[in-house]
């Protein structure tokens, strides 16, 4: 019985809750404002942060490729080739154009270059600027818990532009990136910084 009585009284002030309220009438309405505009599906960041200064570069979208929205680190973003696996995306990074090189040389297990390897480096246009052409191929990791991608390649320009270290990486499957060279190195010399 006092068991009963204990779940009773702890169930009344949930019934209490169930009363119906007061409906509440609005009397004044104010002007919309930017605030109020509807949410726009697929926004690049510039976009979703009102606050936020346009990206540092803007690129034509070449043929075959699915622009996609851009992210926090990801300033331009596309998809491509026929598996839909296939990923290019633009940067500005931190470090050095070797440290960053190294870095994806790493995510294929491939050894890090010295002075000696990183001099030896294709040089290739990049936004009215220069930067080295970086290749790899095999198992891919990129690391952030995500599982290792046998069978990838990687193509790549890393620069210094206007003091900042300006990335334009392609992966995907090997068979992929290998026909998307030349469209690469043509994205990335045909970019532009913004003023």
């Amino acid at each position: 019985m006092t068991r009963t009585l204990a779940i009773l009284s702890a169930l009344l002030p949930c019934l209490s809750a169930c009363r119906r309220e007061a409906e509440v009438e609005v009397t004044e309405t104010r002007p919309l404002t930017t605030r109020d505009q509807s949410v726009k599906l697929h926004a690049t960041s510039d976009e979703r942060f009102r606050n936020t200064k346009p990206a540092p570069v803007r690129g034509e979208t070449p043929e075959g490729w699915l622009q996609r929205p851009g992210t926090q680190f990801r300033l331009l973003n596309y998809r491509f080739g026929e598996s839909g696996l296939g990923e290019v995306w633009v940067t500005v990074s931190a470090g050095s154009v070797m440290e960053n090189v190294n870095r994806w040389l790493l995510q294929f297990n491939a050894a890090p270059l010295d002075a000696e390897g990183f001099a030896k480096l294709r040089a290739v246009p990049i936004a009215g600027g220069s930067g080295v052409w970086v290749e790899a191929e095999g198992q891919y990791a990129p690391g952030m818990g995500a599982e290792p991608k046998p069978g990838y390649a990687l193509a790549g320009v890393v620069a210094l532009l206007d003091g900042e270290i300006v990335t334009v990486k392609m992966v995907g499957p090997k068979a992929e990136v290998l026909t998307q060279h030349e469209v690469l190195e043509n994205f990335a010399k045909n970019l532009k910084l913004a003023d």
